[in-house]
Formats: C-alpha cells, sequence, structure tokens
C-alpha cells in the first residue's frame, strides 16, 4: 500500500499463555522497505465485553504484552487521551509499542500542519511530549483498554497469581454495541413489562419493625419450577442489623385449597425447597406438633429451614415422620424431587373448603360474578 508493487504477507496461528489462540499476520515490501503487522482473533466474538484496566506503576509493566483488536477502544485517562475504536488495527504488541503507536500515529501528519495550523501543531507537539515522558514511568499512570468483542488481552505476569495492578472487568453489551459489531440488523424488540419484573429487584421506603428506623424493603417476582410466580420481600435495617424476609403469593386465592404429606425418611428430605404462605399451618403427627396459620407469615426456604429446632429431634431419633402442609388458601408448595413424575412418598390433595375456612380468609362476603353486567348479586 506504500509503492503498490508486490510484497509477500505471512500468516502465523499462536497461541497466548492464559488467553488464546490469535493470527498474526505481517506484510513486508522488499522494494521500499514498508512494512506491516496486524493481530486478529482466531475465535469467535465473546458473549461478553471485557474491559482491562492496568495501573502502570514500573518500567516492567511497559513490557507487558498485549492484543488490541480493532473494535477496541484504548484511553490514558491522566491525559484524557482516547484512541476509538476502529481508528486502529488490530496489533500484538505490549504498552510501550502501544503508546509508540499512537506517537508514531500523532507525528505523521505534523508536517503538514505546520504549514496549514501552526497553533494546533504546537499543541499536538506538546502533547507528543507527554506520551513520550509516560514511555519513562516517572510516575504512575492508568491503561484502559475496553473490547466489546472481548478478544483483547494484557499480560498478567504473575499468572496464574493474582495481579495487584491489572482489573479485569466483564459486561453485558448494549444495544449499540451489539450493532456495532454487527449482531444485529435492526432495534430489538420491547420486553414486555410482566418479563421486565422478573429480572429487576424493586426497592421502597419504609420503617424498620424492630426499631422504626427508615429502612428499605426489597422485593422480586420469582417462579418457583412446577409451581407459581411469588413474591419474595426483606428488609434489612442498616441501624439495629434486623432482617426480616417474606414470601407472598403472586397470584390469586385457588378455588381448592391444599394438603402436602411428606414422609420424611432421609435428611436429604431437609434440602426440599418449601414455599409456607401466610395461611399455611404445619403438623408433625408422631409429635403431636401443629404450627398455626397465624405464628409467622409467609416463607421460601427448606424443610431444613422451617424445622429448624424441631429437626435434631426427628432425624437424631431416626423416627419416621410425616411433615403436613395445610393451606386452605392453596398457595403453598413443597418440592417434588422426581418432577415431573409423582414422589412415591408425597401425596399432594386438593379439598373444598369449609365454610369456616372461607370465613377466616374472607371469602364468605367477597363477591366476584356479574359485576361486567352491572347486575352483580345482592
Amino acid at each position: 500500500m506504500n509503492c503498490y508493487r508486490d510484497g509477500v504477507t505471512r500468516l502465523l496461528l499462536t497461541m497466548i499463555p492464559f488467553f488464546r489462540e490469535v493470527i498474526v499476520s505481517c506484510f513486508s515490501c522488499e522494494h521500499c522497505g514498508w512494512n506491516n503487522t496486524e493481530v486478529q482473533s482466531a475465535g469467535r466474538i465473546q458473549d461478553q465485553g471485557v474491559r482491562y484496566t492496568l495501573t502502570v506503576r514500573a518500567a516492567e509493566d511497559m513490557n507487558r504484552e498485549v492484543v488490541k483488536t480493532d473494535s477496541a477502544t484504548t484511553r490514558i485517562p491522566e491525559l484524557d487521551f482516547e484512541i476509538s475504536a476502529f481508528s486502529q488495527k488490530g496489533a500484538l504488541t505490549t504498552v510501550e509499542g502501544l503508546i509508540s503507536r499512537a506517537i508514531s500515529g500523532l507525528e505523521q501528519g505534523q508536517p503538514t500542519r505546520r504549514a496549514n495550523e501552526e497553533a494546533v501543531a504546537e499543541r499536538l507537539d506538546e502533547f507528543i511530549v507527554k506520551l513520550k515522558e509516560l514511555k519513562q514511568v516517572a510516575s504512575p499512570f492508568t491503561l484502559i483498554i475496553d473490547d466489546p468483542s472481548g478478544n483483547s488481552f494484557v499480560e498478567n505476569p504473575h499468572a496464574p497469581q493474582k495481579d495487584d495492578a491489572l482489573v479485569i472487568t466483564h459486561y453485558n453489551l448494549t444495544p449499540q454495541q451489539e450493532e456495532m459489531l454487527g449482531f444485529q440488523a435492526e432495534a430489538p424488540e420491547e420486553k414486555p413489562q410482566e418479563e421486565d419484573l422478573r429480572n429487576e429487584v424493586l426497592q421502597f421506603n419504609t420503617n424498620c419493625p424492630e426499631c422504626n428506623a427508615p429502612a428499605q424493603t426489597n422485593m422480586k417476582l420469582v417462579q418457583i419450577p412446577h409451581f407459581k410466580e411469588v413474591v419474595i420481600m426483606a428488609t434489612n435495617c442498616e441501624y439495629c442489623r434486623h432482617r426480616t424476609n417474606e414470601v407472598k403469593s403472586g397470584g390469586a386465592v385457588e378455588p381448592l385449597g391444599t394438603r402436602i404429606t411428606l414422609r420424611i425418611t432421609d435428611p436429604s428430605d431437609m434440602t426440599r425447597d418449601l414455599l409456607k404462605s401466610e395461611t399455611c399451618s404445619v403438623e408433625i403427627p408422631e409429635l403431636e406438633f401443629e404450627l398455626g396459620m397465624a405464628i409467622f407469615g409467609g416463607k421460601f426456604t427448606t424443610l431444613e429451614g422451617l424445622l429448624k429446632d424441631i429437626q435434631d429431634l426427628i432425624m437424631e431419633g431416626k423416627m419416621k415422620a410425616h411433615f403436613i402442609m395445610n393451606d386452605p388458601a392453596g398457595n403453598s408448595y413443597l418440592q417434588n424431587v422426581y418432577a415431573p413424575e409423582d414422589d412415591p412418598e408425597m401425596k399432594v390433595e386438593r379439598y373444598k373448603r369449609m365454610f369456616d375456612q372461607n370465613e377466616e380468609l374472607g371469602l364468605n362476603d367477597m363477591k366476584t360474578e356479574g359485576y361486567e353486567t352491572g347486575l352483580a348479586p345482592r
């Protein structure tokens, strides 16, 4: 590309330790002596982008090996200096070589600038001097390489040990970065609001139930496999360190109540996921033990977490026992470890609520029919 005569391009597939394979291409012209070296990733574009933040403190750091792809942005915050993506070809070089390439690129057009824009040329001369001073490492500076393709690399000379001078951050791509890399031909479809709520933790201000100090409650919508959606709420108080967590059903009261009976025969049963709603009572007939629905609110935990103190009594005595959850609202759940097949040790019964149970749930006086036509029953 200098004298337009034929030259030779050499390609080398090489493995960079603790990184991956890259292709190094080198062109040289025997007629004019011009040469050019580029590097390309031998793999695919990664699922996440990568950002390397290197604090250069000593001359040894200038010798660190660097892979910079053409999609990477290079920054030196101390000088407010940035080399944008695709303004330079990819390179296999060192930290010093990266700075030298930047200096060469700025010096290349200086003769023309001095003739036409002398003031601009003088300011660039001053800036080039600052870049050259960085190579002496008179004082620490920061080098940031940000690559959405995830294929850039900065050497850790202490690998596989941690490098205190190097911070590696992986991040998800923005729609603009995906479009820049050619991932998207058109704007992504908007996700339904319900889908966004499943991936978002909502926060709202409240007071601590223990000391009444201002606190924050976190709330998240969670889908329990083979069951339904629930709302998990947690409050942490920074003043008294009091913590509470509560689970609310994400759906309506079911037409039928649920009685779940589990025959506990092995310690592994204690690891089953369990959702006890605020309307659910718990019984252990072998211990003549019953926990009423008003004792505490809803919980999403394990069987071991709910039993707590009585777990040792059941398991140390080698006693086979039954664990019964009775929820007239039908909003409780006990994990079936054989799902979607039936669990031979667990029985789930649906039953019709009695008048007293409907009364306790406030359903006897609740009218839900006929409102769409304005003919609600009296």
